[in-house]
C-alpha cells in the first residue's frame, strides 16, 4: 500500500486503511467495568480499505458516499472526524469518501482502521498537531482496535487491547476467508460459554507458546459457517478466526500457494491474498 497519491494543503486522497489480523487471541480476565482484559498479537496486512478527505470550513461533516449497511451517523469515520474536531476545538470541517473493501464484522479491522486513518488524515489536513499518542487516547474511545492501527506496525497487545510492545515479525503471506456471515462482537464477547481465564504468556514467549483465538469456540459454535471455512482453509495450512470473527486466515509459504488457495475456494465464500505490511503506509505522519 503506497502513501496517499495526491496531497494538498485541501485535500488528501486514496488514503490507506489496511486490515490486520490477530495472530492469537487470549482472554486473560475481565475488569469491573466489564471490558475483557487480552493478550494479542496484531498484524498489519496490505489489503484494506480507502478514504477521501475534503476540507471544508464551515465546520460540517458529511460522508458524500453511500456505504450499504453503515447509516453516516453510525459511521465511525464520521464519528471519529467529530471526535477530533471537538477535542482540538477545529473549526474546519470535511467531506470524507470511503471506498469500502474489507468486509464488515469479519475481524481483520475494518471500522476501526477506518477511523484510525481518519483521526491521521484530518490531523494532519486540519493542521491539529495531535501525537500519535495523543490520537491513540482518541481513538480509544472509538474502539478497543482503533489505538492499534495509530500505533502503526506489528505490536504484541495487552489490557483491552491498548497497551502495546513492538513486534519484529518476519514477513509472510496469508490467505483470508470471509464465510460471508457477519459475527457480532458484543455477542461473542458476552457469551456466557467464553473462557475469560487464559494464563497470560510472556512477549518472549510468544513464538514458542501454544496459542489460540479464545473467541473462536464460540463463534463457531453460534455460526457453523465459520466452522467450516476453519476446516476447509486446514486443508492447506494452519487456519484460525481472525479476531472475533467471522474471517478465517493461514499463513502460507509463497504467494504462489496463496493464489492457488484462493483459486479453490468455493464460491459461497470470498477469499484474498495478502502479504504483512511492517508498518502503517500513514506511519511516518505522526510522532
Amino acid at each position: 500500500m503506497d502513501h496517499p497519491a495526491v496531497t494538498t494543503p485541501a485535500s488528501l486522497t486514496d488514503c490507506p486503511a489496511p486490515a490486520k489480523l490477530n495472530l492469537f487471541l487470549h482472554v486473560v480476565g475481565r475488569r469491573d467495568d466489564g471490558f475483557h482484559l487480552l493478550q494479542t498479537a496484531f498484524r498489519l496486512l496490505d489489503w484494506g480499505d480507502r478514504l477521501d478527505f475534503h476540507c471544508r470550513d464551515d465546520g460540517e461533516i458529511h460522508r458524500i458516499n453511500d456505504v450499504p449497511g453503515i447509516p453516516p451517523e453510525q459511521d465511525l469515520v464520521v464519528r471519529a472526524a467529530r471526535r477530533l474536531q471537538a477535542a482540538t476545538a477545529c473549526r474546519l470541517g470535511a467531506d470524507i469518501t470511503l471506498h469500502k473493501t474489507l468486509p464488515m464484522g469479519g475481524g481483520v479491522g475494518g471500522g476501526s482502521s477506518d477511523a484510525a486513518t481518519t483521526l491521521m488524515a484530518l490531523n494532519r489536513l486540519w493542521n491539529t498537531g495531535q501525537s500519535r499518542t495523543a490520537l491513540q487516547e482518541l481513538g480509544l474511545g472509538l474502539g478497543a482496535d482503533v489505538p492499534f492501527f495509530i500505533y502503526g506496525r506489528d505490536a504484541f497487545a495487552e489490557g483491552v487491547g491498548e497497551n502495546f510492545q513492538p513486534l519484529d515479525l518476519p514477513a509472510a503471506t496469508y490467505v483470508i476467508l470471509s464465510p460471508e456471515v457477519g459475527v457480532p462482537t458484543a455477542e461473542i464477547f458476552s457469551a456466557k460459554e467464553l473462557t475469560r481465564n487464559t494464563a497470560p504468556i510472556r512477549i518472549a514467549d510468544f513464538a514458542a507458546s501454544l496459542t489460540r483465538n479464545d473467541l473462536q469456540a464460540v463463534a463457531c459454535s453460534r455460526y457453523p459457517e465459520v466452522g467450516k471455512v476453519i476446516d476447509w482453509l486446514a486443508q492447506y495450512a494452519p487456519a484460525r478466526m481472525t479476531g472475533s470473527g467471522a474471517c478465517v486466515f493461514a499463513e502460507v509459504a509463497s504467494e504462489d500457494e496463496a493464489d492457488e488457495i484462493v483459486s479453490l475456494c468455493p464460491t459461497r465464500w470470498k477469499a484474498w491474498k495478502a502479504k504483512s505490511l511492517a508498518r502503517h503506509p500513514l506511519y511516518g505522519w505522526l510522532a
